[in-house]
């Protein structure tokens, strides 16, 4: 089952589109091994009544039907069979989302109650060693999620790991993919790279080279970004703000004035135009 499935909001949204990378996911043909990948009537599956979430968020299920629409189901759902019928394991959202988009048929992956289990004890295995990158158990992570309906705090009761772990480790896989596979080639901590998460594409590339070259802390990136952040608001403010007020004070005063922090600079040629601008402030 090599295609790659979205897996939407919340604490799924700590999850990128198109995970999962079979080159971080271990357990990849074993999963293709256990599963039988089909489209499935929409009528022919049921909810599985054990499932505590009941609430699914009207305005968000109806934003999810028109992706649908126009996009299709990007992941499919988990079912188990069950008579005539298909239970769902995991995807409850999508189905109903699909029905609301007036889909027929949904894309679904099938599988027994023990290919089920096998697959998920599978999973927490690969998780538990200690020989894996970062990637590799963020990847396993995120299928936990993604297959078997997880939620974070479930997951670390799993693996033996806090639940502040588990998040901080999924968040890796939002990073670009050229900077996951530096950070597996050069053998960088999830540390150093967590700062990197939210930051864009062009700061990741000029900062990754100095965390390679120079060997940065995971603490001289945080100072390093933190940094970056603070100028880039302050750039901000000004392009979007304070610009316009230049312009118009300068319009008005016939001198160039600039706006620096929260000082403002008046910039006179001469003598003449000083004097003018005094006698401007002093009416």
């Amino acid at each position: 089952m090599s295609d790659k499935h979205g897996l939407g909001r919340g604490f799924e949204s700590l999850i990128p589109t198109d995970s999962f990378d079979e080159e971080f996911d271990l357990t990849a043909s074993e999963d293709e091994k256990l599963s039988k990948l089909t489209e499935l009537s929409v009528e022919d599956i049921v909810r599985d009544e054990e499932q505590p979430r009941r609430d699914f968020g009207g305005e968000a299920l109806a934003a999810l039907a028109e992706s649908i629409k126009e996009h299709g189901v990007l992941q499919p759902i988990v079912v188990t069979k069950e008579e005539d019928k298909y239970k769902i394991v995991a995807g409850e959202r999508r189905w109903r989302a699909a029905k609301l988009a007036g889909l027929d048929k949904i894309p679904a992956i099938i599988r027994t109650l023990d290919a089920q289990n096998r697959l998920e004890i599978s999973i927490i295995e690969n998780a538990q060693r200690e020989d894996l990158n970062a990637m590799e158990l963020a990847t396993a992570y995120a299928k936990l999620k993604a297959q078997f309906n997880l939620s974070a705090k479930e997951i670390a009761g799993r693996v033996g790991k806090s639940e502040s772990s588990i998040v901080n480790t999924l968040r890796l896989l939002n990073l670009p993919e050229s900077a996951k596979k530096t950070m597996v080639k050069e053998k960088l901590s999830e540390g150093v790279m967590r700062p990197l998460v939210n930051a864009d594409a062009e700061m990741i590339e000029e900062v990754l080279p100095k965390i390679v070259e120079e060997g940065w802390t995971a603490r001289k990136v945080e100072r390093y970004m933190s940094e970056h952040k603070k100028k880039s608001s302050v750039r901000a403010i000004k392009e979007n703000v304070y610009i316009k007020e230049e312009d118009e004070i300068s319009k008005k005063l016939g001198v160039k004035v600039r706006v620096h922090g929260r000082s403002v600079t008046i910039n006179c040629k001469n003598d003449t135009e000083l004097k003018k601008i005094l006698k401007f402030l002093n009416q």
